[in-house]
């Protein structure tokens, strides 16, 4: 008896674009972080990224905020921001003032060495970037940061 023809193979599932998508966008942020961690460790700057966090929220704020805005704007519960301006006043980078028009209320202030932080922390923030979009050209930067735009510019009530 002679066999007969080779049946096909079962149709492959659709690749999914999404979750290959999502894999990207981690691996390039791990990559991004690590790249502006190994600059940072040149500089010997000694700070997390949470605190990098912390001062990078305090730089955009006109006044200095109460530790609660600082927990509401990072989306952690205050006893971390407690945590994080401990460790940053330790450094001398943040101060704590009392506000001048209710004396139970806390601000939390950039000092000068906080400021100077900031400015190495973006520097090594831009250096990780040009590092990682160094493959594209002006055009493609362009796009990408379009596309990045297109999903930062989410309304409000569609955030998780």
């Amino acid at each position: 008896m002679t066999p007969g023809p080779t049946p096909p193979p079962p149709p492959t599932p659709p690749a999914d674009a999404d979750g290959q998508l999502a894999e990207q966008l981690l691996r390039l942020t791990r990559r991004m972080h690590r790249i502006q961690k190994r600059h940072l460790e040149h500089s010997q700057l000694a700070i997390t990224p949470a605190q990098s966090r912390l001062l990078r929220t305090l730089a955009h704020y006109s006044e200095p905020p109460r530790m609660a805005d600082l927990a509401q704007r990072l989306e952690v519960v205050p006893r971390a921001v407690t945590t994080l301006v401990d460790g940053l006043e330790a450094g001398g980078r943040v101060r704590r003032a009392p506000d001048p028009n209710n004396r139970r209320v806390v601000r939390i202030e950039l000092t000068e060495e906080g400021r100077e932080a900031l400015r190495e922390l973006r520097s090594a923030r831009r250096a990780a970037v040009q590092d990682i979009l160094a493959p594209l050209d002006a055009q493609q930067r362009e796009q990408l940061g379009g596309l990045l735009n297109a999903l930062l510019d989410v309304p409000e009530d569609r955030r998780c």
